[in-house]
């Protein structure tokens, strides 16, 4: 499954990009990961999918300061590279 949503969230589609998060969230088939969790919240958010924006803010909870801003500067980063190699 991380495979197909990790193609699908490059392609920009925020229902994959807001799964990949919850995947990364729950440590389900990828390390559990709150920054990249947050980070792929984040950017469904930006992209429509208002699932992302809540994974984004329960994530956030539970995150550090720094690690906030380290999800902040990589879902920036992976904006501007219009998903790819995120």
């Amino acid at each position: 499954a991380v495979k197909w949503y990790t193609l699908a969230a490059e392609q920009g589609y925020a229902v994959a990009q807001y799964n990949l998060g919850f995947m990364y969230y729950k440590g389900q088939g990828v390390p559990q990961d709150p920054v990249y969790a947050r980070m792929w919240g984040e950017i469904a958010a930006v992209n429509g999918y208002k699932n992302g924006g809540k994974l984004r803010d329960e994530v956030s909870k539970k995150m550090t300061a720094a690690q906030i801003e380290k999800a902040r500067k990589l879902d920036r980063e992976c904006l501007a590279k219009k998903y790819k190699g995120c």
